[in-house]
């Protein structure tokens, strides 16, 4: 943001030392002065960083931060304290950044508090990413400056510009193999793996043209997902099926699981059992089929489908019974969902690309964003959100929410 930049060239034009004079508070050990501030809030640290200029400098310093982010909206912290901003550069560059990158700098956390402020408020810009020609189902993937997307039966990676608000206009790489249009389609060990209407599982290289595709069901496979070198697919012909990654062993079926319904969401837990452990829910009324699932700890996973509430499933406490749900309002089946693993939670609906935001500290609805008006209703297919914008899969349009520069 504009602001931060001023301010971040403020700082760093002003001297570092203590002032020499001054009230009693600044000639407290550093130590003792971190503790007293630790006890306040953000709008007393920031009414204290306007004392003088060595104030805001030390009030700015991120261990002050940390525990008002962890309270805030996806600020980047998940419940148990873990910075998901350094989390993902030590996956994505593969080591943990002590000093930050030359233009990679990590965003302080008292700018994320600020942005966050943006999301609890429901501030944000509005915008359209891409565009396309004929309806489409398309679902989508972020992985560090880039994201994925699919169209038809194909597969493009684009990369952000800067400002993370908008793409380069040429992909990065085009991704095909499937007769028919790709459902669903996961990252995984520089892997992309997709399910196809056609019955088969793609299995892609993100950085070479290597691409294997098999017969995996009968028919579409309508959801996949890859962790630890098993691949698991769930397909309108009832069955959910596991497979290798192992580039010698693909196609090669390790285990087939008949289910009474079609499968329409699937996901592998954290910790690999390699075995079906138990069955969620009980007592559910005809046609609550779950369109979306996803872990949040090997204990905990989100669910959300048909019958219009999001679950949140505590595996220790009860396999019958959720331990919170939140309905949407307009009784509208809900596509697919995602969490900032502490309290956003983001949902996609299925009339008028409404995109509801939630504070899973309260039943009710936060925010509610129409992306698309009643002549083009579409749902809300896939979403995605970062610490600053938010991006919304419909029928005709990529969309984002920006909240860093409403």
């Amino acid at each position: 943001m504009a602001v931060a930049a001023e301010e971040a060239a403020a700082a760093a034009r002003e001297p570092a030392g203590r002032p020499a004079a001054g009230p009693a508070l600044l000639r407290l050990p550093e130590e003792l002065l971190l503790l007293i501030c630790s006890y306040l809030d953000m709008r007393a640290l920031g009414r204290l960083a306007q004392v003088c200029r060595w104030l805001r400098r030390f009030t700015s310093c991120d261990l002050l931060w940390r525990r008002i982010a962890r309270a805030s909206l996806n600020s980047g912290f998940t419940r148990l304290g873990t910075d998901l901003e350094q989390s993902h550069f030590t996956r994505w560059w593969g080591y943990s950044p002590v000093s930050w990158p030359e233009g990679m700098a990590s965003v302080p956390v008292k700018e994320r508090v600020k942005v966050s402020q943006n999301w609890r408020l429901g501030r944000c810009r509005e915008g359209i990413l891409l565009k396309w020609r004929c309806s489409q189902m398309p679902w989508m993937q972020l992985e560090g400056d880039s994201l994925y997307i699919s169209q038809a039966n194909f597969i493009l990676a684009y990369q952000f510009r800067p400002d993370g608000a908008s793409l380069n206009r040429r992909p990065l790489g085009v991704f095909a193999g499937h007769d028919e249009d790709v459902c669903h389609f996961v990252l995984a060990n520089s892997h992309i793996i997709s399910a196809g209407g056609d019955g088969k599982i793609g299995v892609h290289k993100i950085h070479s043209t290597f691409t294997v595709k098999y017969s995996a069901h009968e028919q579409e496979v309508n959801c996949v997902d890859c962790r630890g070198g098993i691949i698991v697919s769930g397909s309108r012909d009832r069955t959910a099926k596991v497979w290798p990654l192992a580039s010698g062993r693909l196609g090669q079926c390790l285990h087939t699981i008949q289910t009474e319904d079609r499968v329409w969401s699937i996901a592998i837990s954290p910790v690999l059992s390699g075995q079906l452990m138990m069955h969620l829910g009980s007592d559910f009324p005809p046609g609550a089929g779950v369109l979306d699932v996803m872990y949040e700890s090997p204990s905990t996973l989100l669910s959300c489908g048909y019958d219009t509430y999001v679950r949140y499933w505590d595996l220790r406490a009860s396999v019958r019974k959720c331990v919170m749900e939140w309905e949407e309002p307009h009784d509208s089946t809900l596509y697919c969902l995602q969490t900032d693993g502490n309290h956003l939670l983001a949902t996609g609906s299925s009339y008028y690309g409404v995109v509801r935001l939630w504070d899973r500290r309260q039943r009710a609805c936060l925010h509610a964003f129409p992306l698309t008006s009643t002549p083009l209703s579409s749902p809300v297919y896939c979403l995605r959100f970062t610490t600053k914008h938010l991006y919304a899969a419909l029928s005709y349009n990529l969309h984002v929410l920006d909240f860093q520069n409403p």
